[in-house]
């Protein structure tokens, strides 16, 4: 079976000011990034840090390498991260400077979410989601 969307490879991030987004998302995640473009000889412009139980790549980008015509408003997608204390997790990034969007709300057992605008004008959605540790589980032999 061949499958369209395999799974997130890379997510990114825009600022205008890439400095103060990788010292907070620095600050949030606990860890510098692991890639910073000025270190193969190509200036400051791109920073990533792998994240999470599948290292994802959080990538943030000078909005001045943004796509023409990218919006710089707030879009109309939010990418839920699985946090496993959402309450604690969103009044961290509250006390960080983000804005609340959306309070805790769930979304049924076992799904709980809640969603922040960062200092930057990115949407973090966070989300408690029985689902994805059921696959972690699964994925470590711990069914």
């Amino acid at each position: 079976m061949t499958h369209t969307l395999r799974g997130m490879c890379t997510f990114n991030l825009w600022a205008d000011d890439l400095q103060a987004a990788t010292r907070w998302y620095s600050e949030l995640l606990g860890m510098a990034p692991y890639f910073r473009s000025e270190d193969v000889g190509r200036g400051p412009g791109y920073v990533e840090f792998r994240i999470g139980d599948y290292q994802h790549e959080l990538g943030i980008i000078d909005r001045r390498f943004a796509p023409p015509g990218l919006a710089t408003a707030r879009g109309g997608t939010v990418a839920y991260w699985h946090v496993d204390d959402i309450a604690g997790t969103l009044a961290r990034v509250l006390a960080m400077g983000a804005q609340l969007l959306e309070g805790v709300t769930e979304r049924g057992p076992g799904f709980v979410t809640a969603s922040v605008t960062d200092p930057f004008g990115n949407v973090l959605g966070l989300m408690f989601n029985r689902h994805y540790l059921d696959v972690l589980g699964g994925a470590r032999g711990q069914r």
